[in-house]
């Protein structure tokens, strides 16, 4: 049965459907990122996350646009202390969205554009229509990326790359994205969504605890020195020794082979 949960922003709602949620960001005409919509996002995170009945989490925009960036009308009269104040709180909303702890996918149709294009690298995966856009333009507005834009995006498709993207401010198409490696997968356009549930129903019915423990050893690794992250993944791969999970899945595989188990989610 599918269901919807709305957050206290009326632009932001998660709707969940067969084990698949998705962040609807819905603001006409280009869904810019306001504050009330940052927030929106960062509940929005918080409320999947503690959802047993979500195995994996879709970022949708719509058909139209994924969002074009942050309300800049409302950024234009934001002084510097008022901005030294609200950056921190952007940052941790956009990095609820990193640490939801279950697959998560970005369908992107039109611009990805500023912070739109952050909260898309907040997601695991991303999927592009093959008409879409992307990039990084703060710099024409005479500032950078404040979301995460400068981290995340180096840390994605490297240093040099995210160089280019972030001083010209300039837009890839999504043939460009793939090949940097900015997205994973081109959709013709109007089927980012479906290829995006595609891509995340695999994991309906798969043991979270153990997806959990990748993406947490995955992400939390990459932080760090290797040692750091080996030590991590140490943590996480003995940790998921205490679920049914892996009793169920070793059992299986013993008795049937591999690719046969019915996980539980516990």
């Amino acid at each position: 049965m599918s269901r919807t949960v709305p957050t206290a922003c009326e632009h932001v709602r998660v709707e969940v459907d067969a084990g698949i949620a998705t962040i609807r960001v819905d603001r006409p005409s280009m869904n810019p990122l306001s504050t009330a919509v940052q927030d929106a996002l960062g509940e929005a995170a918080g409320i999947v996350s503690a959802d047993d009945e979500v195995a994996a989490v879709i970022l949708y925009g719509g058909e139209k646009v994924f969002a074009a960036g942050a309300d800049i009308k409302e950024m234009q009269g934001m002084s510097y202390t008022e901005m030294v104040q609200r950056a921190p709180v952007i940052q941790e909303c956009f990095s609820r969205v990193a640490r939801i702890p279950k697959p998560v996918v970005a369908a992107i149709e039109g611009y990805a554009l500023g912070a739109g294009n952050e909260l898309a690298l907040c997601a695991d995966f991303r999927v592009a229509a093959s008409d879409a856009r992307l990039g990084q333009p703060e710099i024409l507005l005479g500032v950078i990326p404040g979301a995460g834009g400068s981290q995340r995006l180096a840390r994605l498709v490297g240093v040099s790359a995210a160089k280019d993207l972030v001083y010209t401010g300039r837009m890839v198409d999504a043939q460009e994205a793939l090949t940097l490696g900015l997205v994973d997968r081109v959709a013709e356009p109007g089927q980012a969504y479906a290829v995006a549930r595609e891509m995340v129903g695999r994991y309906v019915g798969g043991p979270a605890f153990a997806l959990r423990a990748a993406k947490e050893a995955i992400d939390r690794g990459l932080d760090g020195d290797l040692e750091t992250g080996l030590a991590i993944e140490a943590m996480q791969f003995a940790g998921v020794f205490a679920t049914e999970d892996r009793k169920v899945g070793m059992a299986s595989f013993v008795q049937d082979g591999p690719g046969k188990a019915r996980f539980t989610g516990r």
